[in-house]
């Protein structure tokens, strides 16, 4: 791991629409943070790709790269991720083409093996009913032979001559193997899939295979943080969160949350308790607190990178999160 100082530091945005804003008002949102996190030196900004999620504006990471992109100058802009199989790799790969093309040195390919949505919503997106992820290394495949030129007979244009870089995500241990055995960067979600981490980052490191792209493993590891002057702050602005993962976990998504309405929300002790399993590996606090939360995670993963998702529908305190946090690792 570098030093901490050294570390590189990146942002996953969600683009959070919550119950007191619009989606226009969350995209709008999500580009002066790029233009600020840029400012405060992140290294990386990434958006998933979600569907049928009220609470998430980036359904189409593509079109919000773009824009990300053309706003900043320095940022690292990507998908974290991309869902392969909702789409054609001819598809993918045209389109990151022309994103590293418009924006050279300066674009992220992050794949991810899930539909990133409901059956029905997959299903819509590919109208097909053939959606198997035990199909995702052919598709990777294809996709990576459009990248390096061409795949049976078929140029993809600007892609050959504009690759992204690409990386495999995952929040278990199949997507790490595969990023090993292929030699390619691996991110982890332990934002949502934390007591797999550790053991998918020592599975990608122990198989992984020096390749054309990197001699030695290289991961990154995506922590969910909230980070606010006081203990107390940040647990307040954290409190949607919770609240919003629980609805979509019992299949009633929704806008995010106000930290009023999770306050005011009548939980049972059945979802208290659920919701703390959900959050149990957040970074929630002040400055201090964080520190501790942080330094302890990196300890334990020793990543490359680390990439920081705060999901909190103000923008004000989402970026004052970031401030915060850049500060704390900056200290040492």
């Amino acid at each position: 791991m570098p030093e901490l100082q050294e570390l590189p530091l990146s942002v996953l945005d969600l683009v959070p629409v919550s119950s007191d804003t619009t989606p226009g008002a969350a995209l709008r949102a999500s580009i002066d943070l790029a233009r600020a996190v840029e400012r405060l030196g992140y290294h990386r900004l990434w958006v998933a790709e979600h569907h049928n999620m009220p609470g998430i504006a980036s359904s189409s990471p593509p079109v919000l790269i773009a824009h990300l992109a053309e706003a900043t100058s320095t940022l690292r802009v990507g998908s974290g991720g991309v869902m392969l199989p909702n789409h054609a790799p001819l598809v993918v790969a045209e389109q990151f083409g022309m994103l590293e093309a418009l924006h050279p040195g300066r674009i992220d390919l992050g794949i991810g093996r899930a539909p990133g949505t409901d059956q029905a919503t997959a299903y819509a997106l590919r109208r097909s009913a053939d959606l198997n992820v035990e199909d995702f290394p052919r598709h990777l495949a294809e996709l990576r032979a459009f990248l390096g030129g061409s795949s049976l007979g078929i140029r993809a244009v600007p892609a050959a001559e504009n690759p992204p870089e690409v990386w495999l995500l995952g929040s278990s241990g199949y997507s790490a193997q595969l990023a090993g055995a292929l030699g390619l960067p691996f991110a982890f979600a332990h934002h949502f899939s934390a007591r797999f981490t550790e053991p998918a980052l020592e599975l990608y490191r122990s198989t992984f295979q020096p390749s054309e792209t990197l001699s030695r493993p290289h991961a990154m590891v995506t922590a969910a943080v909230v980070c606010a002057d006081t203990d107390e702050e940040a647990e307040r602005l954290a409190a949607p969160m919770g609240l919003s993962m629980l609805r979509l976990r019992t299949g009633k998504p929704g806008p995010l949350p106000t930290p009023e309405e999770a306050q005011a929300y009548p939980y049972t002790p059945q979802e208290r308790e659920a919701i703390g399993t959900i959050t149990e590996s957040h970074v929630i606090g002040g400055p201090e607190t964080v520190r501790k939360g942080l330094l302890d995670l990196l300890d334990r993963t020793q990543p490359d990178e680390l990439m920081i998702s705060t999901n909190v529908g103000d923008p004000a305190a989402r970026l004052h999160s970031y401030e915060l946090v850049k500060e704390i690792l900056q200290a040492g």
